[in-house]
This record gives structure tokens, C-alpha cells and sequence, in this order.
């Protein structure tokens, strides 16, 4: 596995512009970060007036992985090519990781430069030197025989999902786990993702609330995976309530907070004895680094101060999220925040969210289709409910389906 500790990005992805950059390319991007896979790609990361070949070469060996998306149009652009070229013997020389990607592509074209490679390659050959197009040929039939993963006739979603799981078990890194088939998200996280890109100052607070089920983790888990990386220190604390409730629960909580905010300092082991030992170094942990900190299912505001004391301990620019099922948990303690409504799912969702739990796809299987579509109504857009019945009803015949409707409906 690699060890992504020492890198500045997780992946690095390659592609044609022209002819995925809007489409698959930008989804499988979108997917990356959602799942925390910190991934450069040359329209987000290069400075305007920086000598993009030299930023490029920089980002490769700064990335554990490559992901080579291969599409028809991927051999006509030389840029390309000499970007494969140079991962590639980044990979032969330092064992870089390389994931191919090929889209609307067979390997078998790759490999043998056949098809829409061999019409590229007729023009290669009257343009460049002979040594430059035995590289490139070389380079792609390495790739080729990597294996890699094909897209064929699946969704292009389910793919997507496959692609995100492969890499995050390619690097084994820290990001937080999330579910690979988010639904959603991206709409519900946006308006939190700006938060937490806004490079303020002061020590900022936010309350994301909402019903039982209905998200508030999941959305907070993606928004933490898009950003934790810009943080000097990070901690997530799951199930605050559940755990203070336990024995030594608080103790626990701060010596995870401890561990997880010391992480890439050289420190002694955690070693607390009592809550006022742990608030002491806590105090001295965050007061000096940018960290951003999660305290996931709060019920009482007394909970987070027996954990970290006051806010104005943190470091100017660090911020702090909490989720909780109520919308006034700050109320009483003045304290400047911003609040993050987490919503019901509407039909569209509901019934997307319903069909990968049951079906294992986007969308119900013939024959399942108005059913699916009764079914998800009575989880009044709750993605819990919707887990709930999905797992329940997969696999089980249109009859068993009909029949837990009825009694759904009586």
C-alpha cells in the first residue's frame, strides 16, 4: 500500500480535455474528493504563468497514484502521450502506482495502438523523431498491460463508484470513510464546502442540524474530505453523546481529539489522566496550528465544553463543526456560528438512494419500477428509512414486494 503521508496530493489524473473534461472525467473527479482522495487535475491546481510541463512533472512524483483516463481522442494530443510517457517511467524506476482507465477504449487499441490510436500514430510518425514515438508506443503498452479497469456497457455511475473504491484501496490513506455510493451530496455539502474553504481569521463555529437519519454524518463526512487536507491538524469525533454516556467516555474522546490534532508532530504518546489534564493539553495542541475538528452527534453544549474547553483556545482559522438534532444547541452560550439545515431527499433522490440499497444500480430493474417508486414514498425522503427498506426488499420477488406494500399501506 502506499503511504501518502509524504505527499501533497493523493492521485494524479491524466486525461484528454477535449474529450471527457466536462463529462466522465469531471464526475470521477468530483467522486475522488467526496471520498477524500485529494486528487490534482491540471485546470484546478496550476497557477496562471507557471510552466504548466514542469508543474505537471512536479505533481506526478508528488502523488502516490496515477489515473490514466484512456479515450479515443487520448493518442492525438502529445501533451498527453508525454505525460503517460513520464508517469510511466515514474512508475518503472520508483514503483509508482498507475490505475488505467479506458472509457470508451479497448486495451487491446492501448496496447497495440489498433483503432483511433493507429490513426494518431500515422501522424506522429511524419511529425516527431523516431525515439520520441517508440517512447510513447512503449508507455502505452506498459499501461496497457497493467490491466486496469474497463467502463463497457456499465453505468457510468456504478463505474465511478468502483474506480473511487480501487483507489482508496490502492493508497489505504486516512481520509474518512464514507458510503461509495453517495447520493445527494453534492448539492446538500456546497454552501459547508465554502465554509470551510474560507480562510478567515477567526476560530469558526458551525451547527449542521437536522432530523434523525436524514444525513447531517454523511454530509459532514464528505465536506471534512473535501477540506481536511488545508488544515495543519484535524480531528473527527464520531457519536459525541453516545460516547460521553460511556465510562471514561469524555477521557476518551479527548485523548482521540489529542491523538488525531498531533498526528503529524513528533509528540509523545497521548497520555491523559483526567478531563482537566486533557483540556490543559488541548489547549496547548490547538493554539498554535490551523485544525479543523468535528463533533458529530451532539445533544448538550456542555458535552463539547468538558471535551475542548473554550473556542478561543484555537488557533486563528480553525474551525469547528458540530451536528446535532437541534438547531438552537449554541443558544445559550453566545456564541457567534453559522447553521447548515440539512433537508429531506425529494423523489428524484429518494428513489436513487432506495435503488442502489435494493438493486445494486441507480435505477429499480424491470418490473420493479412503479413499485420502487410507492415504496420510496413512505420514507418521507429520510436516507435512513430509505438504507432500511432497500436492504430489506433486495432480492426478494415482485409478489414479496407487492405484499410488504400492502402491509405497508394498512
Amino acid at each position: 500500500m502506499a503511504a501518502t503521508s509524504s505527499y501533497r496530493y493523493h492521485a494524479f489524473l491524466s486525461f484528454r480535455g477535449k474529450d471527457t473534461r466536462k463529462a466522465f472525467t469531471d464526475h470521477l473527479y468530483s467522486a475522488l474528493q467526496c471520498a477524500g482522495i485529494h486528487t490534482f487535475r491540471d485546470d484546478d491546481e496550476i497557477k496562471r504563468g507557471a510552466n504548466i510541463a514542469r508543474e505537471l512533472q512536479k505533481a506526478i512524483h508528488e502523488s502516490p497514484v496515477s489515473i490514466i483516463v484512456f479515450s479515443k481522442g487520448y493518442a492525438s494530443s502529445q501533451w498527453c502521450l508525454n505525460e503517460l510517457a513520464r508517469i510511466m517511467e515514474h512508475h518503472r524506476v520508483d514503483r509508482h502506482l498507475v490505475l488505467p482507465i479506458f472509457y470508451d477504449v479497448n486495451p487491446s487499441e492501448v496496447r497495440t495502438q489498433s483503432g483511433s490510436f493507429a490513426e494518431a500514430f500515422a501522424k506522429h510518425v511524419v511529425e516527431q523523431s523516431l525515439d520520441k514515438v517508440e517512447e510513447w508506443r512503449r508507455a502505452l503498452r506498459e499501461v496497457a498491460e497493467l490491466g486496469g479497469m474497463v467502463l463497457g456497457d456499465q453505468y457510468e455511475s456504478q463505474f465511478i463508484h468502483h474506480v473511487v473504491d480501487e483507489i482508496g484501496r490502492m493508497l489505504d490513506h486516512n481520509a474518512f470513510k464514507v458510503r461509495s455510493k453517495i447520493v445527494g451530496m453534492h448539492y446538500r455539502v456546497r454552501h459547508l464546502n465554502m465554509w470551510l474553504k474560507d480562510r478567515s481569521n477567526d476560530v469558526d463555529v458551525a451547527v449542521v442540524y437536522g432530523k434523525r437519519g436524514i444525513g447531517k454524518t454523511t454530509m459532514v463526512r464528505v465536506a471534512y474530505n473535501l477540506n481536511f487536507y488545508r488544515f495543519q491538524g484535524n480531528s473527527f469525533l464520531e457519536d459525541v453523546t453516545a460516547t460521553s454516556e460511556e465510562p471514561n467516555g469524555i477521557l476518551n474522546l479527548q485523548r482521540k481529539l489529542l491523538s488525531d490534532v498531533q498526528r503529524s508532530g513528533e509528540t509523545e504518546p497521548v497520555d491523559v489522566s483526567n478531563t482537566d489534564e486533557g483540556k490543559s493539553k488541548i489547549k496547548h495542541a490547538v493554539c498554535c496550528k490551523r485544525v479543523v475538528i468535528v463533533f458529530d452527534d451532539v445533544d448538550h453544549s456542555d458535552q463539547l465544553s468538558a471535551i475542548i474547553g473554550k473556542r478561543e483556545w484555537c488557533y486563528p482559522g480553525s474551525k469547528i463543526v458540530i451536528t446535532t438534532r437541534h438547531e438552537d444547541l449554541l443558544k445559550d452560550q453566545e456564541i457567534p456560528h453559522a447553521v447548515f439545515e440539512v433537508e429531506p431527499f425529494d423523489e428524484y433522490e429518494s428513489l436513487e438512494l432506495f435503488s442502489w440499497r435494493a438493486f445494486g444500480h441507480a435505477h429499480p430493474f424491470e418490473g420493479y419500477q412503479e413499485l420502487s417508486k410507492h415504496l420510496v414514498r413512505y420514507s418521507n425522503g429520510i436516507p435512513l428509512v430509505l438504507h432500511i427498506l432497500g436492504a430489506y426488499l433486495s432480492q426478494k420477488s415482485v409478489d414479496e414486494w407487492q405484499s410488504a406494500l400492502e402491509s405497508w399501506k394498512s
